[in-house]
């Protein structure tokens, strides 16, 4: 796709190149699942029409720059993944026989990508406000789980990455801390939300065994917010473990051998009328045992 890479070709040949290479991948390995190059757009429409038998998923790619204001900056990924989900039901729904193949995306990259390459090159350093950007991103997906397959978070280390290093030390980047607090501790089977959450973000999902229900509230404004949620017919109890990504500056940022600016804080507590508390500038989890 990109024109300032080595062996880019335009889409007429491209889609040809794709076809012609699957067929050959198939023959040796008919199980092997392809993911296709895309880009919202002509793009993605013309591959859709003419690759849709030669591929299993569709690639995307987001990266978002920096905001002044925190609230615009935190919700970019969000507002991106919900314009690529959109752009791929449309897809669906436009292309005769497409929905019934449901090429999910394959969202590969995805990230914040600006500021100073401290960390060597691309190594870009990471604030509290992204990882913000990213809770509200993961929240997105998991809206969104119908049309993403998978979304990979680029990359791991130093280069636009959730872990810095230096040659004698290691540590997680703010955004490191969100991927890692998510993937121990957030439900995986979404729950539909509704509500006005102001400019939190909210989102839900039970535990595999659906015992527990967990609640993630993202907070990007600069006060202390109030959530107060209605289960339905689900009772939880009132005791809650709860884990918490906070710094009252979104500018805050942890070094590699230094004590940490922003960590993961877990605390046992009691739930009172449904009413959740988010600190500033914080993310938030928390895991709600079903009576």
């Amino acid at each position: 796709f990109g024109d300032w890479q080595l062996g880019h070709m335009p889409l007429s040949e491209y889609v040809k190149k794709n076809n012609t290479v699957a067929d050959a991948i198939w023959k040796m390995d008919p199980s092997a699942q392809l993911v296709a190059v895309g880009a919202v757009g002509d793009w993605d429409l013309t591959m859709l029409k003419d690759c849709a038998d030669h591929m299993n998923f569709m690639s995307e790619h987001i990266y978002c720059k920096e905001k002044q204001n925190v609230v615009a900056h935190a919700r970019q990924l969000a507002d991106e993944i919900r314009r690529v989900a959109a752009a791929h039901r449309e897809y669906n729904y436009e292309i005769p026989g497409l929905a019934e193949k449901n090429i999910r995306v394959a969202m590969d990259e995805w990230n914040y990508w600006y500021g100073d390459y401290i960390y060597g090159e691309l190594g870009v350093r990471y604030h509290m406000k992204d990882a913000l950007g990213v809770a509200e991103g993961l929240d997105e997906y998991f809206r969104n789980s119908d049309i993403f397959f998978m979304a990979n978070y680029a990359q791991t280390v130093n280069v636009i990455g959730c872990i810095k290093v230096t040659p004698t030390a290691a540590d997680f980047a703010t955004t490191g801390l969100v991927l890692k607090m998510y993937r121990h501790h957030y439900g995986n089977l979404p729950i539909d939300v509704s509500g006005e959450t102001g400019d939190m973000d909210v989102a839900a999902a039970w535990t595999e065994d659906k015992k527990a229900i967990t609640l993630a509230i993202v907070n990007p404004d600069s006060t202390s917010q109030k959530l107060t949620a209605d289960f339905g017919a689900v009772s939880v109890k009132p005791e809650a473990t709860r884990w918490v990504i906070a710094n009252p500056d979104p500018e805050s940022y942890n070094t590699p051998g230094q004590t940490p600016n922003v960590v993961i804080k877990e605390s046992k507590v009691k739930i009172e009328n449904s009413t959740f508390t988010a600190p500033a500038y914080s993310v938030n989890l928390y895991r709600l045992e079903v009576r």
